[in-house]
């Protein structure tokens, strides 16, 4: 398209253009250096702290990563374990550690061409003893809860302990249907009690005794059909009665597992490919059944599949 006078258009929309530019030079100018600036301030602050940043973070992860290099190259593994819960844990006649938990911390080592270290803790301090690094993992019967799993990390379940019902093999009890035929102990307000109380029917003929040994006494003399206990108890009581007991239901049930801290995966790996071989080639069943006369839970070995 061309003016009246014979001019182009587009040129001179062009020429408007830049004079418009010009007229305004100095404010551009007066922007573009303000953003050098403040360009060559970010390059000045931010590189040297994102290459900290990056630093630190790669430092973690190689610290994370290498743990379980650091466990090989000790060559010795910090195995916590409990000595006051038999018969998953325990103390032999030589005052060292026995049970379950000893026994599988024993196939850990063996299995992993490692060193055994035991570190002797209670309950409370097993947490607080791994997160200051004085055991590498705990085997030594932590159950698996949401809180804890807040603190550490687990493997896949290598125990099981349960609340069940005791009583006399011939004794035809087996669901929750059966309660109300038969007297039932419990110890009283404990968790057995609450457990017991939860599934059983109306009907049910509760008994409470004032502990454990006061409940099985009662059914070892016939005051009542059968008794609420854990597991451990249950299993002891078997051993010093064989063939006369079994467990007739089971209440409820908390898996325990080998435990570490959250910043261990490699470690992690491991564990649990250990859990996985030897509930596999049936290891893990042998040494439970060894000390609580009892085949290793189902539910442990369903955890490994």
């Amino acid at each position: 398209m061309v003016s009246a006078a014979g001019a182009p258009l587009v040129g001179t929309a062009v020429l408007s253009s830049l004079l418009r530019f010009f007229h305004h030079k100095n404010d551009f100018k007066e922007i573009f250096m303000r953003y050098s600036s403040l360009s060559r301030l970010l390059k000045r602050v931010l590189v040297p702290v994102i290459g900290s940043l990056l630093v630190v973070s790669a430092s973690a992860s190689f610290a994370a990563d290498s743990y379980w290099q650091t466990v090989k190259d000790r060559g010795t593994i910090k195995v916590g374990v409990l000595v006051d819960w038999p018969p998953y844990a325990g103390s032999n006649a030589q005052n060292q550690p026995a049970g379950y938990d000893a026994d599988v911390a024993q196939l850990l080592a063996k299995d992993l061409g490692l060193k055994l270290q035991y570190v002797i803790m209670t309950g409370p301090n097993r947490i607080p003893f791994l997160l200051t690094d004085k055991a590498d993992v705990l085997v030594a019967s932590l159950a698996i809860t949401p809180e804890r799993e807040k603190q550490v990390q687990f493997s896949i379940p290598y125990s099981a302990a349960s609340m069940v019902l005791l009583g006399p093999k011939n004794l035809k009890l087996s669901t929750p249907a059966d309660f109300p035929k038969f007297k039932i102990g419990v110890p009283r307000a404990s968790t057995t009690d609450i457990g017991v109380s939860k599934v059983a029917p109306p009907g049910t003929n509760l008994r409470r005794f004032d502990d454990d040994a006061s409940a099985l006494q009662a059914m070892l003399v016939g005051q009542v059909d059968a008794v609420g206990t854990s597991s451990v108890i249950a299993a002891d009581v078997q051993k010093r009665f064989p063939g006369k007991y079994k467990v007739l239901y089971v209440v409820n049930e908390q898996l325990m597992a080998i435990t570490m801290r959250k910043d261990r995966p490699e470690l992690l790996k491991v564990m649990n490919q250990f859990v996985k071989t030897n509930v596999e080639n049936g290891k893990l069943d042998a040494l439970f059944q060894k000390s609580l006369n009892t085949p290793l839970p189902q539910s442990v070995v369903q955890a490994a599949k």
